[in-house]
């Protein structure tokens, strides 16, 4: 059995990644009633509003999800964790910091640990540190990246070198093609968050949706590298605002308020683009349709299982 899948209680070995503040109690149900890893991500959301996410889920399906934690966006991590340990989550997803020292808190609990890395040095300390599962996140990927910049082709395979957990691929992943390729490099499975955009449970504006299937294959850009925070956007007006006040000097005070979750929720939710922004991975070039999560879930194993049976006839 996939070791991922059988640590994480899962069918397939796909894990959504966390959405910030537009996560969505619906969207991450219906990815584990299909058999993935739903992920409700605590963004910059109050305890409150992430308790309510926690519930909702937990309502609409029995089986496990994740709580992803951006330890140096949330003001309130331990708290959030507490909050895991409360309603007995079965994951937690730890990203944009240090995560060792909140892994044993959970793994007291039972919780199993995903973390999110983007180097070899940043994943043999989360596994030393207790990790189940690493999470390596290439340069394609939609959002807040790593200003290491390593591209998912060449980071996956150095770091299922260097660990012995699993590893989920995350960044240019949206078919079975890129499912087939990531398991060949060493990953047990793959992160995804672009993708579940364009699917019909996704209650993000049309538009958002539209522009992902419209994309070429150079529809997306880079902001925020002069002040270490790489975030990969879709081009669009408030994108290209965002790279003009960046290449003027604006501060990084300015840049932080420019790019805080609000404007994320006006693009995503509102599908405004004038004033907000919408993330965007690499791979939206490929994406063609909005199937149902569980349409897109089982043409993904059966596509892998297809590119890796032809794979095998080619060497």
């Amino acid at each position: 059995m996939n070791r991922l899948c059988e640590i994480l209680g899962i069918n397939y070995p796909i894990i959504q990644g966390g959405m910030g503040n537009i996560s969505s109690s619906i969207l991450a149900a219906a990815v584990s009633e299909a058999g993935g890893l739903g992920t409700i991500g605590a963004g910059t959301m109050s305890m409150e509003e992430v308790e309510g996410l926690i519930v909702q889920t937990k309502e609409r399906t029995k089986k496990p999800f994740s709580l992803n934690i951006a330890l140096t966006v949330s003001s309130c991590a331990p708290e959030l964790l507490k909050l895991a340990v409360k309603y007995n989550l079965s994951v937690v997803t730890l990203s944009a910091g240090n995560p060792s020292p909140y892994i044993p808190l959970l793994k007291e609990a039972g919780i199993k640990v995903i973390a999110v890395t983007a180097s070899v040095k940043q994943a043999k300390k989360a596994e030393e540190a207790g990790a189940d599962i690493l999470a390596a996140e290439g340069y394609e990927a939609a959002g807040i990246n790593s200003n290491l910049e390593t591209t998912t082709m060449a980071l996956i395979p150095q770091i299922t070198s260097a660990v012995k957990v699993p590893v989920a691929a995350a960044g240019g992943v949206a078919d079975g093609r890129g499912l087939a390729a990531v398991l060949a490099l060493g990953a047990c499975g793959a992160q995804m968050g672009t993708r579940f955009i364009a699917t019909k449970e996704a209650p993000f504006h049309e538009s958002y949706k539209q522009r992902i299937l419209d994309a070429s294959d150079h529809d997306t850009m880079i902001v925020g590298r002069s002040f270490g925070r790489i975030r990969r956007l879709m081009v669009s007006p408030y994108a290209e605002q965002l790279m003009r006040a960046e290449n003027q000097g604006v501060t990084h005070e300015e840049f932080s308020d420019m790019t805080s979750e609000d404007h994320h929720k006006t693009g995503a939710l509102e599908g405004n683009v004038q004033k907000g922004f919408m993330n965007g991975g690499q791979i939206s070039g490929l994406i063609s349709d909005i199937p149902s999560v569980a349409e897109l879930l089982d043409r993904m194993i059966t596509e892998a299982r297809e590119q890796l049976l032809k794979a095998q006839f080619l060497i």
